[in-house]
């Protein structure tokens, strides 16, 4: 099965996207790990699906695949290389483009390459994640590899656990992310992110993500991150986010309110892939 593909990033977050509406697509996992594969196939952290949406309201459907091969319901980065793709495959002239996703619908505002996503409300009950503890707190004592670490935890359309620490660069963190990732209090698993606050209106955030490891941007994450860290009145309604990739812009008013996140989108090169 010959698949044509695109290849694209957001602040080096790196995607394969295929239309899935102008050809059949039907990938197994095996298939998904194997386009994936950065030594044997086209290398991403994540496999992004355009397909016609199954809801009433949207325009698409956006399906999200970790490099491990398994589908997970929403991707920042991803949802902007999304709004990008459609636009330049023709697949839509609007430039406010309402998607559905498994973590629910989504609003992508396309202006040049820079693209603001509307994440919908963020939700910090345990269950949504889901979190097995006993009820819902601003933040969480977990014990990780035999010690105590305080973390917050939210939804945003998929599960994230944020830590505050004092320098991003000087933590254990692939140890670290990876117990946190597959902790027994997530059933489902979880984004670990470790959030340095410069001051009320800047952070540093590393993210290892779910099925994938540590990736240059995690644009759920800054999104997880700047909510957990306003809910601590630590933040600002207007956060910079630093990651190794580059910069988001995330804003935030508060309880009850839509989290809005505006960055970057970039398409690399187009191809095909022989998927036996």
């Amino acid at each position: 099965m010959e698949i044509q593909f695109t290849k694209m990033h957001g602040l080096g977050n790196d995607f394969v996207v295929i239309d899935a509406i102008s050809q059949s697509i039907d990938l197994t996992t095996k298939q998904i790990r194997a386009i994936s594969d950065r030594h044997f196939g086209v290398g991403c952290d994540q496999l992004l699906l355009v397909e016609k949406p199954t809801v009433e309201g949207a325009e698409f459907r956006y399906r999200i695949f970790n490099a491990d091969g398994i589908e997970v319901e929403q991707c920042g980065n991803g949802a902007r290389c999304f709004a990008l793709f459609v636009r330049q495959q023709a697949l839509t002239k609007n430039n406010v483009i309402p998607v559905e996703t498994a973590g629910g619908l989504i609003e992508l505002t396309v202006d040049a390459d820079q693209v603001t996503v509307n994440m919908g409300v963020p939700n910090f009950n345990p269950q949504s994640l889901p979190f097995n503890v006993e009820k819902q707190a601003e933040t969480y004592h977990l014990m990780v590899n035999g010690a105590e670490y305080a973390i917050g935890a939210v939804s945003v359309g998929n599960p994230h656990a944020v830590m505050l620490v004092d320098d991003v660069e000087n933590i254990d963190f692939e140890v670290l992310g990876k117990a946190i990732e597959s902790h027994p209090a997530f059933p489902k698993r979880v984004n670990a992110g470790f959030m340095q606050i410069i001051n009320g209106d800047e952070i540093r955030l590393r993210v290892y993500e779910r099925g994938v490891g540590e990736t240059q941007a995690c644009g759920t994450g800054a999104c997880a991150a700047v909510a957990v860290g306003r809910k601590l009145g630590k933040l600002n309604e207007q956060v910079t986010a630093k990651l190794h990739g580059g910069n988001l812009t995330i804003n935030w008013p508060g309880e009850g309110q839509a989290l809005l996140m505006k960055g970057p989108a970039t398409t690399v090169f187009q191809g095909q892939f022989n998927c036996e």
